[in-house]
């Protein structure tokens, strides 16, 4: 994709704070070490930042003090068709419309807080109001969470396409032994196919090794014009499409059900690339619950509808060393909840080769990033 008819913006930047569950450290300390980190990844000053945009958490302007840097405001919407993808691809086109050069976006989370603040964006309001109109009813139904709702789409799935327990285990499995080489992963021991099974019951067919883990911790990124790729020390990835369908069908209205808002956000995202799915060469997908992952593999083409459960199956096809790797740095499931980022940053890394300890065998050209479940949906196509 290009912007204004020249080269497509790049990510030339990632950082990471520390991940762990419940150390009392302030949202702005952590915030400020992954924008550091990026910033100075990317060969930059804090000077040199023209916008910050951030997924409700850390106030820019409390950010942009703190690091020096000047004036910066909020460069674009914080929520919206691209759901938890909505900076990042509010950034590229800022950066490619030629209002910004370089954007700082980023993500912060402690456990369970860090709630998106949509107050300041009507249309962020109107998405968010599409998006949890039915949440009333499920209430009345006893069904309080996301782990109800999603777990009614993978029970559907398992009756209609005769999807395994099983076959949902290979996903944790596959993200634990990858975070077993990643040592800001929550949870690296191994996990048997016994000990999933066993796993305390969440809501029916989920049990706790399907869900992910809150940690604390914060990713940021910089988004930067293409031009500056020359002068990124450690290389720079080409955002070369993003696709979104956020609130397209609700929790349970699609007439495609258990289809979810990932069919509607890769058909975008397709649609703005000559790149397809036999193209890519690595998968960082969103695994709030495993089934979430199955589903995004199929509504990104790598398999087609209710042929989830067999292709992940012995998690070879998954594996570092197989033909699509799949989380390779543990996922949301095993390294830890940071809600659509930490994916984003693992793709960043192992297609700019600065990987470190999750580096693959070969090293990829090409990587599919997605975030979001049910009713939110955002993907992006990245290439180095």
């Amino acid at each position: 994709m290009s912007g204004a008819g020249g080269p497509a913006p790049v990510i030339s930047g990632t950082g990471i704070s520390g991940i762990s569950r419940r150390t009392g450290i302030a949202a702005v300390e952590l915030t400020v070490q992954a924008a550091r980190g990026a910033i100075a990844d990317a060969g930059l000053l804090p000077a040199d930042i023209d916008g910050i945009i951030t997924l409700g958490d850390t106030p820019a302007a409390e950010t942009a003090a703190v690091l020096g840097i000047p004036s910066p405001g909020e460069a674009g919407p914080s929520f919206g068709r691209y759901g938890l993808l909505t900076p990042v691809a509010a950034a590229r086109d800022a950066v490619a419309a030629g209002r910004a050069r370089h954007i700082l976006v980023y993500r912060t989370v402690q456990m369970m807080g860090g709630t998106i603040d949509t107050a300041a964006s009507p249309k962020a309001q109107k998405a968010t109001a599409k998006v949890g109109g039915e949440i009333p009813y499920l209430l009345a139904a006893h069904a309080y969470s996301a782990a109800n709702w999603l777990a009614m789409h993978c029970r559907k799935h398992i009756d209609r396409y005769g999807t395994t327990k099983e076959q949902l285990g290979w996903i944790a499995i596959n993200a634990r032994r990858n975070a077993a080489n990643n040592p800001l992963a929550v949870f690296r021991e191994p996990i048997t196919m016994a000990q999933y099974l066993d796993a305390r019951p969440i809501s029916s067919p989920f049990g706790l090794l399907d869900c992910d883990v809150p940690v604390e911790g914060s990713i940021a990124v910089v988004v930067s014009a293409a031009a500056h790729r020359a002068d990124a020390p450690n290389g720079a990835v080409t955002i070369e499409a993003v696709g979104g369908a956020s609130g397209a069908g609700g929790w349970t209205n699609r007439p495609d059900y258990p289809n979810m808002a990932a069919t509607d956000a890769a058909a975008d995202m397709w649609a703005q690339t000559t790149l397809k799915p036999a193209d890519i060469d690595i998968a960082e997908l969103y695994d709030g619950f495993s089934f979430l992952t199955l589903a995004w593999l199929e509504a990104l083409g790598f398999c087609g509808e209710g042929e989830g459960g067999p292709y992940v199956q012995g998690a070879t096809r998954i594996a570092a060393d197989g033909e699509l790797p799949l989380n390779t740095y543990g996922g949301q499931l095993s390294a830890g909840r940071m809600h659509g980022y930490w994916v984003l940053h693992e793709a960043c890394q192992q297609l700019r080769g600065v990987a470190g300890p999750t580096v693959l065998p070969k090293r990829p050209e090409t990587a599919v990033v997605s975030a979001g479940g049910g009713p939110i949906a955002g993907c992006m196509v990245l290439s180095c």
